[in-house]
């Protein structure tokens, strides 16, 4: 009687197992393309929304397309007779109006979305209301166009992951398949966003599953592409910000480069830090008033307001400010100025309860630390004047590096946010120091902190955002 090997190595084996396992994956990746698709187009009309919805509420409380971007301190045409005043109360009447739809319909929507996702992801199979997308888009409209200090990143991140958990959710999927449609419809909603699909990719394999297998990464590219082109058909194929020309990067640049990653590692670390401690600051102050929750946006807002009051340029996003820093526009001493004033005005939407993500924020903080480094540079080598764009681009992958520790979609998403192929190079060397210097100053990043705070607060274990679809 013949007797066949059951042993694995076998060639009988494995030629069973080969076509099975082949037959397995095909099967995993089929019934995640058509679900990738749809979220993808989900997300990619989503953002549309959302930024018409973020320009509509910055036109009715500002009277202006971009507050940040008006010369001086300019009344609001709804109300002239408030004068530059307005934007004390701007932010005070958008806390009044988002502060009691998130406590009483999505208090996840607080904040700035990404740790949530990490959360659902880590700790919830990948669960998120479905009502958390809609509130969000609202909420965190509002806040922006009422003066908040944030980005749109975040909100659309957490709308996307909630539009793609929902989907998992109707078809049943298990927790791995349900984590993998979150991350896709989080890489839509930025692809879409910003122009920036590989941006996108990455951000959710790296930051969000921190998984790269071949399901995870079909089915997030997928998504991301489609979002894209849709983004591309409403705003358009221009890059999201515009660079001066930049000439050649010389070799004696790198090492500049390598010591402005150091130095902007340092600065992103300390804003994430400084997000926490205002966030502290207010806890603590309302908490002694024992005022409902629902009224901290609103009273907080007029502080805000003050602030918006003395730098006006903090106003909503500030993309403006950050492109007339890139170009070389604004001055030494007013550089650091914005630097500081981005952290605070940021860290207090934030700290009173707004709702806005932090990644346009660490880009601003990048360019204006980048633009300062440049300008420093050139006072002491008169060479290297006019390589303000070069520093300031370098300035916001390394902060956002150093911030987040996701030093590939730090590099990654300004070469697509630039489009400038001769910056690739000293991004990718850029964040490499960035993220080493954040490991040694920080146990955390500016997105796992909330969530290892939320958990010592609760007194249980801290929660890790570790990879749910680590299976696929």
């Amino acid at each position: 009687m013949q007797v066949v090997s059951s042993h694995p190595s076998s060639p009988s084996s494995t030629r069973r197992r080969g076509p099975a396992l082949g037959a397995a994956f095909d099967g995993q990746v089929l019934r995640l393309a058509l679900p990738a698709v749809l979220i993808g187009v989900g997300a990619g009309l989503a953002a549309v929304v959302f930024r018409w919805m973020v320009h509509a509420a910055t036109l009715v409380f500002s009277g202006h397309a971009d507050y940040s971007a008006v010369v001086g301190h300019p009344a609001d045409p709804w109300v002239p007779w408030l004068g530059a005043g307005f934007v004390v109360l701007a932010p005070a009447v958008g806390g009044l109006l988002y502060g009691p739809l998130v406590q009483r319909f999505a208090p996840e929507a607080r904040g700035h979305g990404v740790p949530e996702v990490m959360r659902a992801i880590s700790a919830g199979g990948g669960r998120i209301r479905g009502s958390v997308a809609a509130v969000k888009a609202l909420a965190s409209a509002i806040c922006i166009g009422s003066g908040g200090s944030v980005g749109r990143e975040g909100p659309i991140i957490q709308i996307g992951s909630a539009l793609g958990s929902a989907l998992g959710q109707r078809m049943r999927l298990p927790g791995s398949r349900l984590s993998t449609l979150v991350a896709c419809g989080a890489a839509g909603g930025v692809a879409a966003t910003f122009n920036a699909p590989l941006g996108g990719i990455f951000f959710a394999l790296e930051l969000l599953l921190q998984d790269f297998s071949p399901t995870s990464f079909g089915a997030v590219t997928v998504s991301a592409v489609i979002a894209a082109l849709i983004g591309r058909a409403a705003f358009g194929d221009a890059p999201f910000i515009s660079l001066p020309d930049l000439g050649a990067v010389h070799p004696e640049d790198y090492l500049l480069v390598l010591l402005l990653g150091v130095l902007a590692g340092a600065v992103g670390i300390g804003f994430a830090r400084a997000v926490y401690l205002v966030e502290d600051a207010c806890e603590a102050l309302w908490g002694r008033t024992r005022a409902p929750e629902w009224a901290r946006p609103a009273v907080g807002g007029l502080v805000l307001g003050l602030l918006l009051l003395a730098v006006p340029q903090m106003y909503g996003v500030g993309y403006p400010v950050l492109e007339s820093a890139v170009f070389g526009r604004t001055a030494l001493g007013a550089l650091v100025v914005l630097l500081l004033a981005k952290v605070l005005a940021t860290s207090l939407t934030l700290g009173i309860g707004g709702s806005g993500g932090v990644f346009a924020p660490s880009l601003f903080v990048g360019a204006m630390a980048g633009a300062a480094f440049g300008d420093v540079a050139a006072a002491v080598d008169p060479s290297l004047a006019g390589r303000t764009a070069l520093f300031a681009v370098v300035g916001m992958a390394a902060t956002f590096a150093g911030s987040t520790r996701a030093p590939i979609t730090g590099a990654v998403m300004l070469f697509e946010l630039t489009a400038a192929p001769a910056l690739l190079l000293p991004l990718a060397l850029a964040v490499v120091p960035a993220t080493a210097v954040s490991r040694m100053l920080s146990h955390g990043t500016v997105y796992t902190l909330k969530l290892t705070r939320r958990e010592e607060r609760a007194g249980a274990a801290p929660v890790t955002p570790v990879t749910a679809g680590a299976a696929a």
